[in-house]
């Protein structure tokens, strides 16, 4: 069973706290815990709870969040209404993985979760990083199509979705070797069209190593 990311949000408004964990549970994959008010909190609920994001504010009552951003080895997006070059900059040396100015509408926010998604499950396939692996990483924590690259991304994503209907239960390999695109752009389109509830991922136990993800249309219950 794969198991929810689980995100710490470091917000010292309670309201604004509870808001924007409600923002990240509506998720699937993500689950939040309970928010932490200030740097001090937060530092040590990083250590207690292992989360796998930290959702960031700068404006903290006992320290600057960009102080804490900078003492803890884990993934970190910036929240904040720090609109400033500097702080962004500061962030972005300090490893932030996005910068979302306040206000923001919750689907901002949930976009960036699940590429935050997509950036975690490209880089937990077994071997090292490709550049194309790599740069899909990339492109899915920066999400921004240009218009010409959305008609494409359409034609390729009803390609992936046909195979899949003539075919449920397929593997990355599989869908890639049908569709006639590369393994690492495959994976890209499953875990998209996955996060948007159009394609289900089920899981095929080897003899050994790690279980291997296998798509279908959501439509479809898998192989009869």
């Amino acid at each position: 069973m794969i198991k929810d990311l689980r995100v710490l949000i470091v917000e010292d408004d309670f309201h604004v706290g509870r808001l924007h964990a409600g923002f990240v549970d509506a998720v699937p994959g993500f689950r939040a815990l309970t928010p932490a008010p200030t740097a001090a909190q937060g530092l040590k609920a990083v250590h207690a709870e292992q989360p796998d994001l930290v959702l960031l504010d700068v404006y903290l009552p006992d320290a600057s969040g960009l102080e804490l951003l900078g003492n803890i080895d884990v993934d970190a997006m910036m929240l904040t209404a720090a609109s400033d070059p500097e702080s962004i900059r500061k962030a972005l040396r300090r490893g932030a993985l996005a910068y979302l100015v306040k206000p923001f509408a919750a689907g901002e926010l949930q976009s960036r979760l699940r590429g935050y998604g997509r950036y975690r499950r490209l880089l937990a396939e077994p071997g090292n990083l490709t550049q194309g692996r790599l740069e899909a990483a990339w492109h899915a924590l920066h999400p921004g199509d240009t218009a010409a690259g959305a008609k494409a991304a359409s034609a390729t994503e009803a390609a992936v979705l046909a195979a899949l209907a003539r075919d449920p239960g397929q593997s990355t390999a599989e869908v890639a070797t049908s569709v006639g695109i590369s393994r690492t752009t495959a994976q890209r389109y499953l875990s998209s069209l996955a996060d948007a509830g159009t394609v289900t991922i089920s899981l095929r136990y080897g003899s050994t190593g790690r279980p291997e993800h296998l798509y279908s249309a959501a439509n479809r219950t898998g192989p009869q």
